[in-house]
Protein backbone atom coordinates (compact mmCIF):
# COMPACT_ATOMS: atom_id res chain seq x y z
CA UNK A 1 0.00 0.00 0.00
CA UNK A 2 3.05 2.24 0.06
CA UNK A 3 4.97 3.67 -2.86
CA UNK A 4 7.51 1.32 -4.45
CA UNK A 5 10.26 3.86 -3.83
CA UNK A 6 9.36 4.46 -0.18
CA UNK A 7 12.04 3.87 2.43
CA UNK A 8 11.93 0.50 4.21
CA UNK A 9 9.71 0.43 7.28
CA UNK A 10 11.73 0.56 10.48
CA UNK A 11 10.73 1.14 14.07
CA UNK A 12 9.60 4.70 14.54
CA UNK A 13 10.47 5.69 10.98
CA UNK A 14 9.46 9.18 9.84
CA UNK A 15 9.76 7.86 6.26
CA UNK A 16 7.22 5.15 7.06
CA UNK A 17 4.89 7.74 8.60
CA UNK A 18 5.17 9.85 5.46
CA UNK A 19 4.31 6.83 3.29
CA UNK A 20 1.22 6.11 5.40
CA UNK A 21 0.19 9.77 5.23
CA UNK A 22 0.52 9.68 1.44
CA UNK A 23 -1.61 6.56 1.22
CA UNK A 24 -4.30 8.09 3.46
CA UNK A 25 -4.34 11.20 1.27
CA UNK A 26 -4.65 9.03 -1.83
CA UNK A 27 -7.48 6.97 -0.32
CA UNK A 28 -9.29 10.17 0.66
CA UNK A 29 -8.97 11.53 -2.88
CA UNK A 30 -10.29 8.26 -4.29
CA UNK A 31 -13.24 8.39 -1.89
CA UNK A 32 -13.77 12.10 -2.59
CA UNK A 33 -13.27 12.88 1.07
CA UNK A 34 -11.40 15.65 2.83
CA UNK A 35 -8.09 14.40 4.27
CA UNK A 36 -9.02 16.18 7.51
CA UNK A 37 -11.97 13.80 7.94
CA UNK A 38 -9.61 10.92 8.80
CA UNK A 39 -7.57 10.76 12.01
CA UNK A 40 -4.44 8.63 11.88
CA UNK A 41 -3.83 6.81 15.15
CA UNK A 42 -0.21 5.62 15.28
CA UNK A 43 -0.36 2.40 17.30
CA UNK A 44 2.70 2.46 19.53
CA UNK A 45 1.95 -0.56 21.71
CA UNK A 46 5.12 -2.46 22.74
CA UNK A 47 7.36 0.34 21.43
CA UNK A 48 9.34 2.53 23.81
CA UNK A 49 10.08 6.23 23.78
CA UNK A 50 13.13 5.81 21.55
CA UNK A 51 10.87 4.50 18.77
CA UNK A 52 8.05 6.94 19.44
CA UNK A 53 9.97 10.22 19.63
CA UNK A 54 11.05 10.24 15.94
CA UNK A 55 7.41 9.79 14.91
CA UNK A 56 6.38 12.68 17.16
CA UNK A 57 9.22 14.68 15.65
CA UNK A 58 7.79 13.98 12.19
CA UNK A 59 4.52 15.60 13.22
CA UNK A 60 2.32 12.74 14.46
CA UNK A 61 0.25 13.68 17.50
CA UNK A 62 -2.35 10.91 17.94
CA UNK A 63 -1.18 7.58 19.34
CA UNK A 64 -2.89 4.33 20.28
CA UNK A 65 -2.12 1.86 23.06
CA UNK A 66 -3.61 -1.54 23.88
CA UNK A 67 -2.99 -1.69 27.60
CA UNK A 68 -3.57 0.85 30.34
CA UNK A 69 -0.55 -0.23 32.37
CA UNK A 70 1.87 -0.02 29.45
CA UNK A 71 0.61 3.41 28.50
CA UNK A 72 0.81 4.60 32.10
CA UNK A 73 4.44 3.52 32.22
CA UNK A 74 5.67 5.44 29.20
CA UNK A 75 3.33 8.25 28.15
CA UNK A 76 3.24 10.71 31.12
CA UNK A 77 6.92 11.51 30.58
CA UNK A 78 6.33 12.00 26.85
CA UNK A 79 3.20 14.13 27.24
CA UNK A 80 5.02 16.36 29.73
CA UNK A 81 7.36 17.27 26.86
CA UNK A 82 4.72 17.09 24.10
CA UNK A 83 1.49 18.31 25.76
CA UNK A 84 -0.49 18.31 22.50
CA UNK A 85 -0.39 14.50 22.22
CA UNK A 86 -3.76 12.70 22.13
CA UNK A 87 -3.85 9.13 23.46
CA UNK A 88 -6.39 6.51 22.38
CA UNK A 89 -7.00 3.23 24.20
CA UNK A 90 -7.69 0.73 21.42
CA UNK A 91 -7.38 -2.51 23.40
CA UNK A 92 -9.76 -4.19 25.84
CA UNK A 93 -10.55 -2.33 29.05
CA UNK A 94 -11.13 -3.96 32.41
CA UNK A 95 -13.56 -2.17 34.69
CA UNK A 96 -10.96 -1.97 37.47
CA UNK A 97 -8.75 0.07 35.11
CA UNK A 98 -11.46 2.60 34.25
CA UNK A 99 -10.16 5.21 36.69
CA UNK A 100 -6.68 5.16 35.16
CA UNK A 101 -8.06 4.97 31.63
CA UNK A 102 -10.25 8.06 32.02
CA UNK A 103 -7.36 9.97 33.57
CA UNK A 104 -4.86 9.03 30.87
CA UNK A 105 -6.70 8.66 27.57
CA UNK A 106 -8.46 11.13 25.31
CA UNK A 107 -10.48 8.35 23.64
CA UNK A 108 -11.50 4.80 24.56
CA UNK A 109 -12.38 2.49 21.66
CA UNK A 110 -13.43 -0.62 23.59
CA UNK A 111 -16.77 0.02 25.32
CA UNK A 112 -18.49 -3.35 25.07
CA UNK A 113 -20.32 -4.41 28.25
CA UNK A 114 -22.42 -3.01 31.10
CA UNK A 115 -19.67 -3.25 33.73
CA UNK A 116 -17.43 -1.03 31.60
CA UNK A 117 -20.27 1.44 31.07
CA UNK A 118 -20.92 1.65 34.79
CA UNK A 119 -17.24 2.11 35.65
CA UNK A 120 -16.71 4.73 32.94
CA UNK A 121 -19.81 6.68 33.93
CA UNK A 122 -18.59 6.80 37.53
CA UNK A 123 -15.11 8.00 36.59
CA UNK A 124 -16.26 10.51 34.00
CA UNK A 125 -18.43 12.15 36.64
CA UNK A 126 -15.78 11.91 39.36
CA UNK A 127 -12.92 13.27 37.25
CA UNK A 128 -15.06 15.64 35.14
CA UNK A 129 -13.12 14.37 32.13
CA UNK A 130 -14.91 13.26 28.99
CA UNK A 131 -12.90 11.01 26.68
CA UNK A 132 -14.38 10.12 23.32
CA UNK A 133 -16.11 6.75 23.65
CA UNK A 134 -16.42 4.14 20.91
CA UNK A 135 -18.54 1.00 21.19
CA UNK A 136 -16.61 -2.02 19.94
CA UNK A 137 -18.58 -4.22 17.54
CA UNK A 138 -17.55 -7.87 17.19
CA UNK A 139 -18.44 -7.87 13.50
CA UNK A 140 -17.35 -11.46 12.93
CA UNK A 141 -18.99 -12.68 16.15
CA UNK A 142 -15.70 -14.35 17.02
CA UNK A 143 -15.71 -15.89 20.50
CA UNK A 144 -12.09 -14.97 21.19
CA UNK A 145 -12.68 -11.27 20.51
CA UNK A 146 -14.26 -8.60 22.65
CA UNK A 147 -17.13 -6.51 21.38
CA UNK A 148 -20.88 -6.39 21.03
CA UNK A 149 -22.53 -8.68 18.49
CA UNK A 150 -24.00 -6.73 15.54
CA UNK A 151 -27.53 -7.89 16.36
CA UNK A 152 -27.21 -6.51 19.89
CA UNK A 153 -25.52 -3.24 18.96
CA UNK A 154 -28.59 -1.00 18.76
CA UNK A 155 -29.84 -2.03 22.19
CA UNK A 156 -26.39 -1.69 23.72
CA UNK A 157 -25.84 1.79 22.30
CA UNK A 158 -29.25 2.84 23.61
CA UNK A 159 -28.36 1.44 27.03
CA UNK A 160 -25.06 3.35 27.05
CA UNK A 161 -26.97 6.55 26.50
CA UNK A 162 -30.15 6.00 28.50
CA UNK A 163 -28.99 3.82 31.40
CA UNK A 164 -25.48 5.18 31.96
CA UNK A 165 -25.61 8.68 30.50
CA UNK A 166 -22.60 8.07 28.28
CA UNK A 167 -21.95 10.09 25.15
CA UNK A 168 -21.01 7.58 22.47
CA UNK A 169 -18.84 9.11 19.75
CA UNK A 170 -18.73 6.18 17.34
CA UNK A 171 -18.05 2.51 16.70
CA UNK A 172 -14.89 0.43 16.46
CA UNK A 173 -14.39 -2.91 14.74
CA UNK A 174 -11.67 -5.48 14.02
CA UNK A 175 -12.71 -7.77 11.14
CA UNK A 176 -11.74 -11.46 11.16
CA UNK A 177 -8.22 -11.86 9.81
CA UNK A 178 -9.22 -14.58 7.33
CA UNK A 179 -12.09 -12.71 5.68
CA UNK A 180 -12.19 -9.72 3.32
CA UNK A 181 -12.71 -6.68 5.55
CA UNK A 182 -14.95 -4.59 3.31
CA UNK A 183 -18.23 -6.25 4.27
CA UNK A 184 -17.40 -5.89 7.96
CA UNK A 185 -16.52 -2.22 7.54
CA UNK A 186 -19.77 -1.65 5.65
CA UNK A 187 -21.78 -3.37 8.39
CA UNK A 188 -20.15 -1.22 11.07
CA UNK A 189 -20.90 1.92 9.07
CA UNK A 190 -24.53 0.85 8.68
CA UNK A 191 -24.94 0.31 12.43
CA UNK A 192 -23.36 3.69 13.11
CA UNK A 193 -25.60 5.49 10.64
CA UNK A 194 -28.83 4.15 12.06
CA UNK A 195 -27.72 5.15 15.56
CA UNK A 196 -26.67 8.65 14.57
CA UNK A 197 -22.96 8.06 15.14
CA UNK A 198 -20.47 9.90 12.95
CA UNK A 199 -17.16 8.32 13.98
CA UNK A 200 -15.87 4.97 12.73
CA UNK A 201 -12.65 3.52 14.12
CA UNK A 202 -11.79 0.85 11.56
CA UNK A 203 -8.87 -0.14 9.41
CA UNK A 204 -5.34 -1.16 10.36
CA UNK A 205 -2.01 -1.41 8.51
CA UNK A 206 -3.21 -3.97 5.97
CA UNK A 207 -6.61 -2.49 5.13
CA UNK A 208 -6.90 1.16 6.15
CA UNK A 209 -7.35 2.36 2.56
CA UNK A 210 -10.38 0.09 2.21
CA UNK A 211 -11.72 1.35 5.53
CA UNK A 212 -11.40 4.96 4.37
CA UNK A 213 -13.35 4.13 1.22
CA UNK A 214 -16.13 2.79 3.47
CA UNK A 215 -16.26 5.75 5.83
CA UNK A 216 -13.57 5.31 8.49
CA UNK A 217 -12.88 8.47 10.47
CA UNK A 218 -10.10 6.90 12.56
CA UNK A 219 -7.55 4.39 11.25
CA UNK A 220 -5.29 2.48 13.64
CA UNK A 221 -1.91 1.94 11.99
CA UNK A 222 0.97 0.30 13.82
CA UNK A 223 3.32 -1.95 11.86
CA UNK A 224 3.27 0.24 8.74
CA UNK A 225 4.73 3.04 10.87
CA UNK A 226 6.74 1.31 13.59
CA UNK A 227 7.66 -1.96 11.91
CA UNK A 228 6.71 -5.44 13.06
CA UNK A 229 6.74 -6.22 16.75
Amino acid sequence: MTDANAAPVTGGSPHALAAVEAEIARACRDARRDRASVTLIAVSKTFDADAIIPVIGAGQRVFGENRVQEAKGKWPALTSVYPDIALHLIGPLQSNKAKEAVALFDAIHSVDRPSICQALAKEIESQNKHPQLFVQINVGEEPQKAGVAPGEADAFIKSCRDSYGLTISGLMCIPPVDEPPAAHFALTAKIAARNGLKNLSMGMSADYATAIMLGATHVRVGSAIFGHR
